[in-house]
């Protein structure tokens, strides 16, 4: 867990291993950094290595990725603190008290959850709209079943019945290639060399556990902030967006803490509404799609 996470930019679901790639215009000086997922190269790596040790599979990707994530996530914080023009040394005296301190909330939280909230963790056994469905532990457990448990030899290779997924490799490495030549092409078309197919492809590592309502909602706030107030008012966008982002991250944060104490530890959830449901909406976005397999609540597709 990134320490002092109130000035992050990002969640940690999005801080996936980054690599700065700075990209100048005439109108802007500020880097754009994206963040290529490595989760799924250590999760192939020692699937390979040591196949069908799951508890292994989950502690290489831990130290491979994880690790490096948080790092990332403690360097986008200083980076932050840079154009903010607070002192290197406040930043790091903050960064690491914030560590200290948010590891140790975060273990006794997750601690005292486990043990006070029934059914925690299992969607089946829990009421309708109840916020303890944990998607994001859901994940990584499920990785471990697909990269340790069966392996990358029995799904995507000779043995498994997903081999052409591999083609997706070439296929990425590929991508930014017909952007390139179009962009020398037609110089006169500025919009082409904006169009990023590693930003693009990247963006949906994060599903899942993130959905399609999550990204529809991420994306019309991006376009928003970054095409229509970037254009009409850059010198707020300049001086004020960064911040806001912070803001809005602490103020998730703190009203998710208000909200448990108010209404979800007496057992509230909420108003009914469309907003407030975990899900795809679409109650049949987690049956089985191969031939045969039989699921409860789902057709049987012949």
């Amino acid at each position: 867990m990134a320490g002092f996470e109130v000035v992050s930019s990002k969640s940690p679901e999005d801080l996936q291993s980054s690599i700065d790639v700075p990209r100048a215009n005439k109108d802007d000086d500020c880097p754009v950094e994206e963040a290529p997922g490595l989760n799924v190269i250590t999760e192939l790596v020692i699937g390979y290595i040591y196949p069908g040790k799951p508890l292994a599979n989950v502690a290489f990707k831990t130290y491979g990725y994880i690790s490096m994530t948080q790092a990332l996530s403690f360097l986008s914080d200083f980076k932050l603190g840079h154009y903010m023009k607070v002192p290197p040394k406040s930043m790091f005296i903050a960064q690491l008290v914030g560590t200290v301190l948010a590891s140790s909330v975060y273990f006794a939280t997750a601690w005292w959850l486990l043990t006070s909230v029934e059914h925690i963790c299992d969607p089946s056994l829990l009421p309708e709209g109840s916020p303890w469905t944990c998607p994001g532990s859901d994940v990584f457990y499920s990785a471990s079943i697909i990269w340790g448990v069966i392996g990358p030899l029995r799904m995507f290779a000779k043995l498994g019945i997903y081999p052409e997924m591999n083609w997706f490799f070439l296929i990425g490495f590929l991508a930014p290639v017909p952007i390139w030549y179009l962009s020398r092409k037609f110089p006169n078309q500025k919009w082409i060399q904006y169009v990023n197919m590693p930003i693009i492809l990247g963006a949906t590592q994060n599903m899942p556990p993130a959905r399609a309502v999550h990204y529809l909602t991420w994306g019309a706030v991006g376009i928003f902030f970054n095409f229509y107030i970037y254009k009409r008012f850059k010198g707020w966008w300049a001086r004020y967006n960064y911040v806001l982002s912070a803001a809005l991250d602490a103020g998730v944060a703190f009203m998710g803490v208000l909200l448990y104490f108010t209404l979800q530890s007496y057992d509230i959830s909420g108003p009914d509404w469309w907003g407030l449901m975990n899900d795809d909406h679409c109650p049949l976005a987690t049956c089985p799609t191969a031939p045969g397999v039989v699921s409860e609540g789902c057709p049987v597709i012949r």
